[in-house]
């Protein structure tokens, strides 16, 4: 009875929002201004509202017959047994293609009942533009789901036990990196909202890229910490320690990355100088249709990963046709009215808006690059029918030259003023972090043999934007406090007003630039000093990995509510250090799917991570472990590892912030184009830009 009310309930949305996305959308383009478009957008509201918990409440009762076994649903037969432990079950419901396109599903009602609920800053009219277009969205998804890929679809006779959830997905962090994942994906919907709604509008200003700013920021904040938990997920559960291989479907969320990072900077330009207004736009629909992409790559068959989903290829035909109509209507759209939105206001070659459109320049030549190599080889069996492939070396020697010039322009980015500025000064302020980072890159070059001149570069590039950043960040707090003392109240609650001045779009670039240059750093250590071996060890014998010796004490049978195996023991100790860690990797065999795992050990640290993975033994007798069976090993030490999560971490927490800038929210209603928002922070005056830089953020 449950499948069949979550098959009602999945109708009745779907009904729901065609019927009042295209009413809302057909009264808005075609009706008189007589339309009381107050009431049409309440009314919107209160649809997006419903829709949200109805979806909710189907996905809970998915969630349920998950919780219950209920191995009638098919869904559920699949991808559970009884003997799963109930956080597994219950996230075995996103674990498969259907439920987790139900989860997409809710994010995207979700994030529409967050723009009806938050957007009163928004003119009636064109709210109701806005949320008409997601309510499409999801009847356009609704209709995908309940006809090609229904989550509550019977199975008669339901079998007695279930498949079993793939064991690689048994780990904590697939819990939370698929919502995580499509948080940031659909998120971007918000944003190809806005600007679809802005082109039928024929409105594309100042005051549209302030509204559209928080929800860049909010999707590519999510973006960023899916694609977090998804690599650590992979160092943890792999077994070959390894934290990004160029896996097509790792790329295929890099990409909406790459459009989200460049759009978040162009929407800056648009928003402070109504400058790139065509070029914002367009990025606005290239994000979303890089998430719907990754979407087809993911579902559609034609990747071998082990993150696709084994799906019905005929799926993915209509997931392309989805991605067809979606993405070329705006693009249709765009290319009608994009010679009447023009580019905005000019800008000298150096200044602020120069520098970020340099960095968009490279986000999309990045995308380009992660593109061509995902998709050639797709391209290239389908016209030769030989399966090929591109590795991490095409990637790695093109991306790379390409994102060093991005983290050097970071670097110089706060001393840039908008509109105009000179390079004479900014060079200057350089001059300190520079120095530090050459002294620095110089060290490990003469006393570290495995220094490359590439490395050195990587170490400068990431140092020189660390300190940089963080100058910037002391010498406006030293402005602040200056300020409070000509004014005769140099007091700290006075002065802490002025740090809430500066907006947490500020304070979060802060954060945001600082992770990108500890998350370079830390890929550089990796790359550059990683110690990594395969051996042949036998219990009791110790073995050197770098400055680390390594014992192994033997193994031990394990069990677990659905897999038994076998534990190794190891000692490790730090040659100059009297302390004992203790590492304990396992070989695990699951119960219901007969599937082998390997799960690693590591031993996380600040200066690096020690990581072991038990492989097979080498040496049985009479077919049995004995003390004396030697076993295959995969040893590594990886410094600074952890700076790849906490940079990573840093960067998300860093558009978190960005995206809860009360200035975003505190708006008054739709100006006319071109119309500029007046800023009121004392620190824009003429005398205090011409001391220290714009105070305000990208």
């Amino acid at each position: 009875m449950i499948a069949e009310l979550g098959q009602f309930l999945l109708a009745f949305a779907l009904i729901v929002s065609t019927f009042y996305g295209a009413r809302g959308l057909l009264i808005n383009l075609f009706a008189s201004e007589k339309i009381n478009f107050l009431d049409l957008r309440r009314s919107l509201s209160q649809t997006a509202v419903l829709v949200n918990i109805v979806i909710l409440t189907t996905f809970i009762l998915l969630m349920n017959l998950f919780a219950v076994s209920d191995f009638s649903v098919l869904l559920v037969a699949q991808n559970s047994n009884a003997l799963l432990p109930l956080q597994y079950k219950l996230a075995a419901t996103w674990g498969s293609h259907e439920g987790s396109f139900l989860l997409w599903i809710l994010m995207l009602s979700g994030w529409t009942t967050a723009v009806s609920l938050l957007s009163k800053p928004l003119e009636d009219r064109f709210q109701v533009k806005v949320i008409s277009i997601l309510l499409l969205l999801q009847a356009i998804f609704l209709l995908y789901l309940i006809f090609t890929s229904n989550p509550f679809d019977r199975i008669f006779p339901a079998p007695i036990a279930g498949r079993d959830l793939n064991p690689l997905l048994q780990d904590p962090f697939m819990i939370i990196h698929p919502p995580m994942l499509y948080m940031g994906y659909v998120g971007f919907s918000v944003c190809f909202a806005l600007a679809v709604a802005a082109l039928l509008e024929g409105k594309i200003d100042s005051t549209w890229a302030k509204w559209s700013r928080p929800w860049a920021n909010a999707a590519w904040s999510f973006l960023t910490m899916g694609i977090l938990l998804g690599s650590w997920w992979a160092y943890r559960e792999l077994g070959w320690g390894g934290w990004w291989f160029w896996d097509p479907v790792e790329n295929a969320s890099l990409m909406p990355w790459f459009a989200g990072t460049a759009l978040m900077h162009s929407l800056a330009v648009t928003d402070k100088r109504n400058a790139l207004k065509s070029w914002t736009v367009l990025l606005s629909i290239i994000a979303f249709a890089f998430s719907l992409l990754g979407t087809f790559l993911v579902r559609s068959g034609v990747l071998t990963s082990v993150h696709s989903f084994a799906s019905d290829p005929t799926r993915g035909v209509f997931i392309l046709i989805m991605l067809t109509v979606i993405v070329g209507s705006a693009f249709m759209l765009y290319g009608t009215k994009t010679n009447k939105l023009g580019m905005g206001e000019n800008f000298s070659p150096i200044s602020r808006e120069s520098l970020l459109l340099v960095n968009n320049v490279l986000m999309a030549g990045s995308l380009a690059v992660v593109m061509l190599g995902t998709l050639y080889p797709l391209i290239a069996e389908v016209i030769t029918g030989r399966k090929m492939s591109v590795g991490p070396p095409y990637f790695n020697s093109v991306i790379t030259p390409m994102l060093l010039p991005a983290v050097f322009f970071m670097s110089l980015a706060p001393w840039i003023m908008w509109k105009d500025s000179n390079l004479l000064p900014a060079f200057r302020s350089l001059t300190i972090p520079v120095s530090i980072a050459v002294i620095i890159a110089a060290f490990f070059v003469f006393f570290m043999k495995q220094t490359s001149f590439a490395s050195a570069i990587g170490i400068t590039a990431a140092v020189t934007l660390l300190l940089a950043t963080l100058y910037s960040a002391f010498q406006r707090l030293q402005l602040l406090k200056q300020r409070a003392v000509e004014i005769g109240n140099p007091n700290l609650i006075l002065v802490s007003k002025r740090i809430r001045k500066l907006g947490a779009a500020y304070w979060g670039m802060i954060i945001a630039h600082s992770g990108i240059a500890i998350f370079c750093a830390g890929v550089v250590f990796v790359m550059t000093y990683q110690v990594e071996k395969d051996l042949v060890i036998k219990p009791n014998q110790t073995q050197m990995v770098g400055n680390h010796d390594l014992k192994f004490l033997g193994v031990k049978p394990i069990s677990g509510p659905n897999f038994t195996g076998i534990e190794g023991l190891f000692e490790l100790r730090q040659r100059d250090s009297k302390k004992i860690n203790l590492l304990s990797p396992q070989k695990r065999k699951y119960i219901r799917s007969d599937d082998l795992m390997t799960e690693a050990s590591i031993l996380y640290g600040f200066f690096g991570d020690f990581y072991v993975s038990l492989g097979e033994p080498t040496t049985l007798k009479s077919g049995e472990l004995t003390d004396e069976t030697s076993w295959t090993i995969r040893a590594s030490y990886k410094p600074l590892m952890g700076w790849v999560w906490f940079g990573c971490l840093l960067m998300s927490l860093g558009g978190g912030l960005a995206m809860l800038d009360k200035r975003y929210f505190n708006q008054k209603k739709l100006q006319p184009q071109g119309e500029k928002v007046k800023n009121p922070n004392f620190l824009d005056s003429k005398n205090i830009i011409s001391k220290q830089p714009e105070t305000k953020s990208f």
